[in-house]
């Protein structure tokens, strides 16, 4: 006789999971306790990133945290990195493939420049990652989706700019502010309710570093700011001075700032 599930604990397409519920050598009142998902083949996903324009150009920031199913995988992953001197890209999703697509677009625009002995437009490099997205699709349909945030300084504008994408390579030019991943939601509401076109570098980042900690105050996929072990979300400026991480010690100061400040007004 075929096995029936429940709507929500049916194993679905996944054979391996399937055998573990109904397998022989497993008693039957056990089947239906056992877990849904096994560590070691859930594939770490990171989550949340934001960036913002302000100013002198823009800021991107992203949170430690990827998570495999319910498990915290790392804790302190890195998920905001510089594509050049003038650009940035952050990532959301399936952490491994969204890595190393991280390390191939370096390399294209490294090898582009080489190649031509200039950057490639910011409009080219957006071009690019959407054409990189697009061949990644059928991942993505997988259950392994990329979806990351690019931004950039244009020197020939003299503004920042950033595009949000979809797991298609759809791509999106946003004029203030875009987020990505689980707690995007969140991290989105706190940063629309504190911009304006006028922001400074450290109002910027404070703004972002307090949307990152709403979000993980609502996502248990977003990583707050770990004071005991030292882990602060990866916050950087892109100006025309190029791309600059901001230090662990200033993040420091800054969250603790921002706790202080929670506190005195909860």
């Amino acid at each position: 006789m075929m096995p029936t599930f429940a709507p929500g604990d049916d194993p679905g397409p996944n054979f391996a999971e399937l055998i573990r519920r109904v397998g022989p050598g497993i008693p039957a009142q056990e089947r239906s306790s056992q877990p849904s998902a096994d560590r070691g083949t859930e594939v770490p996903h990171g989550t949340t990133c934001v960036a913002v324009r302000y100013a002198d150009g823009v800021a991107m920031a992203g949170d430690r945290r990827a998570t495999s199913g319910n498990w915290i995988s790392h804790r302190s992953i890195e998920k905001v990195f510089p594509a050049d001197r003038h650009s940035g890209v952050a990532i959301a999703g399936a952490a491994g493939p969204a890595i190393e697509m991280v390390r191939l677009f370096q390399l294209q625009l490294e090898h582009y420049e080489k190649v031509e002995g200039a950057q490639l437009s910011l409009e080219g490099k957006a071009n690019q990652l959407s054409q990189m997205l697009r061949n990644h699709l059928p991942a993505a349909l997988s259950g392994m989706a990329v979806v990351p945030l690019f931004a950039g300084y244009d020197r020939k504008r003299a503004v920042g700019r950033l595009f949000q994408y979809d797991i298609t390579g759809g791509r999106y030019e946003e004029q203030s502010h875009a987020a990505t991943g689980s707690g995007s939601m969140h991290a989105a509401t706190v940063i629309k309710l504190g911009f304006n076109d006028h922001l400074s570098r450290d109002e910027v980042v404070d703004l972002m570093i307090h949307a990152l900690w709403q979000a993980a105050d609502e996502d248990s996929a977003t990583g707050g700011p770990d004071l005991i072990r030292g882990i602060y979300p990866v916050v950087a400026t892109i100006t025309a001075d190029g791309f600059q991480r901001l230090a662990d010690e200033e993040l420091q100061q800054r969250s603790r700032q921002l706790l202080q400040r929670l506190e005195a007004t909860s």
